[in-house]
């Protein structure tokens, strides 16, 4: 069974009881750890040793950053530490990161900040400034950065293993939500079926079957588009242009045939307040017998009924 594997990158010397502590943890868990003083990382002869470590990050799953004092060996690559190679790494890669950061460190880390244009200074917990200036790196990033101080190995352990429980967490919910997507994806697959048949019967027996014309003119996109560009409150029916005219006024709308920019368009409008509402709708809905012709959702065009406003201007000099 695959395991989530756990590179664990910091300086040895000074941290090497650290490593032990958070490898005999990592294990615990059941996951593999990888580290380079325990032979995890396969070396080849084509390339710099710390070439691989950079490579072996590619196959991991998660990274934990440990700073410290000390600034450890530099790369041979970049102007920087291998440690905070292997962090860069790891993050072009998008992995999983987490940084710990030594507390007396850290708090001199604040101190480094106020005085950093002063190259005399000494600092008494980093033998280095490229510490301060790999934290100030990190923190500069512009996600997966979180930073958490320590002191000892269990303030480490004690969070990755918060941490980790919420990612077990959340991959159960995850799980749990891909099965209502599934569900969902169905539901959408079957309305398509049904649109199609829809679609075909109506193609098929247009004009000849009642049964059809029955169910498609109660669910006609006329009405819903109705409802919603008049925000009705109820459902809205009707089946010929007497109707839809009596709905209209019942609307407080009028018959404004008058300012018809088309043909084959009727004008309706109403004022309310200050702002005057122009209801637009094509006469090809209906047929020469001012029935509403049959559509389906495929077939309507929403441009067959229009609204707009506008501000009403009151041209009276007084």
């Amino acid at each position: 069974m695959a395991k989530p594997k756990i590179f664990v990158s910091s300086t040895y010397y000074d941290l090497r009881h650290i490593r032990s502590d958070i490898e005999r943890f990592i294990k615990d868990q059941g996951y593999d750890s990888v580290l380079n003083e325990q032979g995890n990382i396969a070396y080849g002869k084509d390339e710099k040793l710390e070439d691989y470590c950079y490579k072996e990050i590619n196959n991991v799953d998660i990274l934990v950053s440990i700073i410290g004092g000390r600034y450890g060996s530099e790369s041979k690559n970049d102007n920087n530490s291998i440690s905070q190679m292997e962090l860069k790494t790891a993050y072009d890669l998008n992995k999983q990161v987490y940084i710990f950061i030594e507390k007396s460190v850290y708090n001199e880390y604040q101190f480094y900040l106020k005085n950093k244009e002063n190259d005399s200074i000494i600092y008494t917990y980093a033998d280095n400034v490229k510490i301060h200036h790999f934290i100030e790196f990190v923190e500069s990033l512009p996600n997966n950065n979180t930073i958490h101080g320590f002191e000892t190995s269990a303030d480490i352990s004690s969070f990755l293993k918060e941490q980790w429980a919420g990612l077990f967490q959340r991959f159960l919910q995850n799980q749990t939500r891909n099965k209502e997507l599934n569900v969902i994806k169905g539901i959408e697959n079957t309305a398509k079926t049904l649109n199609q048949l829809v679609t075909f019967l109506t193609e098929e027996k247009r004009g000849s079957d009642n049964a059809i014309n029955e169910i498609l003119l109660s669910n006609h996109p006329a009405m819903e588009q109705i409802k919603d560009l008049l925000k009705i409150p109820y459902r809205v029916f009707f089946v010929n242009k007497e109707e839809f005219h009596d709905l209209l006024k019942a609307r407080s709308f009028r018959d404004d045939d008058s300012d018809l920019p088309f043909g084959n368009e009727e004008n309706w409008s109403m004022e309310k307040g200050n702002i005057r509402y122009n209801l637009n709708y094509s006469s090809e809905i209906f047929n020469s017998d001012n029935k509403l012709k049959v559509y389906t959702k495929e077939e309507w065009n929403p441009k067959f009924i229009k609204l707009t406003q506008s501000e009403v201007v009151d041209d009276l000099p007084f």
